[in-house]
């Protein structure tokens, strides 16, 4: 009986923000503040780009994996291991910067995108491991029914990207007075959720351009959509080690943090002494 009465209970939104503009680019969770209770999901931007303005040249990261996913429009990506290409709408760029790489990109042959970009804290057996970059076209996405498995597995579907944490990171399309409810797995008590397009209801309204984060639970969330709707849905056992902050990089730890930092300026003398940056 206890238990269906809880079922019952609609999980609570503790939390909610619409970021900070920089430009084209909102950021919503940054490492600093955010990131620290939804960890192992550390940063979270989402993206209208436009033009050259959506540019970005090639930058550092370390102790991290970037996950970028398109609603719409298709991305420029390249990175310091020599790979180049587009992502198009429904793609994923996957970079795991580990023990540190450099990359960067902007809008593709469309001239505009919008998505989001994820950071991942890697755990400590991967956070000065080898750099893996991986770009899935749309036809390679996994998905089961309006959902599109990023990372992680919901229903039949689970991704072939493999972060080493127990994570589900989720891009979901409702149309109008559609109706979808999320379980997750046992042990993810972190749980979010970002609208790019339309509104939903969780009961509580969330509407385009917010981040809402639901109480610690595991409990179910139940979603309508008001509008045609897309967003985006994580949720993870939450990480415990603390972070450790560098301009660009996420670590466990003050020495991994060194580690990943140096090999970054070796790198960044290499890309200088190819005429890349």
């Amino acid at each position: 009986m206890n238990i269906e009465v809880n079922e019952m209970i609609p999980r609570k939104i503790i939390h909610r923000t619409r970021g900070n503009h920089h430009g084209q680019i909102t950021r919503l969770v940054s490492p600093g503040d955010l990131g620290r209770i939804l960890k192992p999901f550390v940063f979270l931007d989402h993206f209208e780009l436009n033009g050259a303005a959506g540019n970005m040249g090639l930058h550092p990261h370390s102790g991290i994996a970037t996950l970028t996913y398109l609603f719409d429009g298709s991305i420029r990506y390249e990175d310091s291991n020599g790979a180049t290409g587009i992502v198009p709408a429904g793609g994923v760029e996957w970079f795991k910067a580990a023990h540190g790489a450099w990359h960067g990109g902007g809008p593709g042959d469309t001239g505009q995108a919008r998505g989001f970009q994820l950071w991942l804290a890697l755990p400590p057996e991967l956070e000065l491991g080898p750099v893996e970059n991986i770009y899935v076209s749309p036809d390679k996405v996994p998905n089961d029914g309006p959902v599109h498995v990023l990372a992680g597995a919901y229903g039949s579907a689970k991704s072939r990207l493999h972060s080493g944490l127990s994570l589900n990171y989720l891009a979901v399309r409702l149309h109008a007075g559609e109706s979808w409810t999320y379980q997750p797995d046992p042990g993810h008590t972190v749980g979010w959720l970002s609208v790019s397009r339309g509104r939903l209801r969780v009961p509580e309204l969330v509407d385009a351009g917010e981040l809402a984060i639901f109480e610690s639970s595991s409990a179910a969330i139940n979603i309508s959509a008001d509008t045609d709707t897309e967003f985006v849905i994580g949720s993870a056992v939450p990480a415990t080690k603390e972070l450790a902050l560098g301009n660009y990089s996420v670590h466990t730890s003050a020495a991994s943090l060194q580690t990943g930092e140096k090999r970054l300026r070796e790198i960044q003398q290499r890309l200088r002494n190819e005429g890349r940056i």
